[in-house]
This record gives structure tokens, C-alpha cells and sequence, in this order.
């Protein structure tokens, strides 16, 4: 992908919107919002995306974060960048910011199922660019990191987790699959002691034991069966079986056949 007229004019308005316009910073930090969507923009390129999707995921941002005496709308980008752009944009724009941060989340992942492969590799590099920037800030600044989002700590992770696990569901050759599970796994060993309402691994004869028994994750919400996960640990009288998202043990077998 070389350096596009277009990608110039996507860098140009949003520096204009984030920069020029409101001096936007990222949460907590004396650092310009734009660098985000210009990230975002590199991870797209990185991967491999088309000239479309790399635009949209330098603008992703515009309009939901314009401000309203200089609102970046959808018809303004349709017209500088096309439908195709425009649409993009918008697929992962928030919708309604008066609605409680919990109903914001949920409906999120709820719009990810139905999102098309572009918009989800939008919505891939974008939740990769502001997770590994949650954990970057973690390790210079600990717990404080988190009291710069609207929900307590364990509800921010659990949410990302389950965000990324919706985003790899439905389409499991993303190219930044294995970065997104990655950084879940990562936010995971933040919660030293897990979450509200999370289940204790399932402890099991071998003989109630079947390679294709369904299991779900009562962290991030994976579904699938022993054989699907990949993640079967042997030792040398039981072997367990995790999460392939945030590793946590989902069963416990005894190998000994009695």
C-alpha cells in the first residue's frame, strides 16, 4: 500500500478533528487523541487491508468524537471519501453515548455478530491499538489506569475480553486474530481473582469425559467442545482443558481408567 492521496486526506481531517479542532488526548494522558487513529490506520496497513478499510480506520473516529460546532457526519465523509469509507465509519461509530456504559458495551458486541469482515478488521485493529495501550499503561501506572473508564475494573476487562471473543467467533482467519487472543490473555492475568460469577473448573471421572462435550467459558464467553480448544494440558494421573480466549481452566480430568 503505498502513500494514497486518499490516506493523506484521511490524515489531514483527522488531525483537523482531534488535534486542530478540541486538542484531544487519550484517557489520563498528555498524549494527542489522533495518535490512536493514525495507529489504528498502521495496524490495518500491516495486515494486509485494502486502501478503504485503512482510511476508514484513520477517520473511525470522526464521527463520534467531532465536536458538534464542527460535526464530522456521514455525508461529509461519503463525499470526500465515498460510501464504501462512509459506511465503514460508521459500522463502528457509537450510536447513543446517553445510555449507561454497561448497555453501550453489550450492544458493542451484539453489533460485531453482524458486522462484515472489513468492518470487523476495522473494529479488530481498533480494539488492538486501545488494549495494548490499556496494558502498556498498566505497567507504568498500575491500578490508576483503570479509574480513567466508567466502570470498575473487572467489568472494563471482562467486557474487552468478551469483545475480543465475539470478533474472533465470527471470523476465525482474521489476520489479527492471534494478536487480539494474545492481549485477552494478557488482560486476564490482570484479575488475580477473577470475576463476579465466574465458575470453578468442572472436575470429571474420564469416564464422564468426551472430546466433543460442549463447554463455556464463564469469562469471556468462548463456546465450544475439549477438542476445539486446543488447550489440553496432560500430566500424569489428569490432564485439564482452558479457554482458548483468557486461559482460564474449564475442566479437570482424571486420566486414571478405573
Amino acid at each position: 500500500m503505498i502513500y494514497t492521496k486518499k490516506i493523506q486526506e484521511a490524515i489531514k481531517l483527522a488531525i483537523e478533528t482531534h488535534e486542530i479542532n478540541q486538542k484531544q488526548k487519550r484517557k489520563g494522558k498528555d498524549v494527542p487523541y489522533v495518535v490512536h487513529p493514525l495507529t489504528v490506520g498502521l495496524i490495518l496497513a500491516s495486515a494486509g487491508a485494502k486502501e478503504d478499510v485503512i482510511v476508514a480506520g484513520i477517520l473511525h473516529d470522526t464521527i463520534e468524537d467531532s465536536l458538534e460546532e464542527k460535526k464530522v457526519t456521514y455525508e461529509i465523509i461519503k463525499e470526500g471519501f465515498g460510501v464504501a469509507i462512509a459506511d465503514l465509519v460508521l459500522s463502528v461509530t457509537e450510536q447513543d453515548k446517553t445510555k449507561s456504559w454497561e448497555d453501550r458495551k453489550r450492544e458493542a458486541i451484539e453489533h460485531v455478530k453482524a458486522f462484515s469482515q472489513e468492518s470487523l478488521l476495522l473494529k479488530s485493529a481498533d480494539v488492538l491499538s486501545n488494549t495494548t495501550e490499556m496494558l502498556e499503561d498498566y505497567k507504568q501506572n498500575g491500578e490508576a489506569v483503570f479509574k480513567n473508564f466508567g466502570a470498575a475494573k473487572a467489568d472494563i476487562i471482562k467486557n474487552r475480553i468478551q469483545l475480543i471473543t465475539a470478533i474472533v467467533a465470527v471470523w476465525k482467519n482474521n489476520p489479527l486474530a492471534d494478536e487480539l487472543l494474545s492481549v485477552a490473555k494478557a488482560l486476564y492475568s490482570l484479575c488475580q481473582f477473577g470475576f463476579e460469577g465466574e465458575k470453578t473448573a468442572r472436575i470429571l471421572e474420564y469416564s464422564d469425559y468426551h472430546e466433543n462435550m460442549e463447554i463455556e467459558c464463564s469469562v469471556c464467553g468462548w463456546k465450544g467442545t475439549p477438542k476445539t480448544s486446543k488447550s489440553i494440558e496432560y500430566y500424569e494421573e489428569l490432564f485439564d482443558v482452558s479457554c482458548p480466549i483468557c486461559e482460564k481452566m474449564l475442566l479437570v480430568v482424571n486420566a486414571v481408567i478405573v
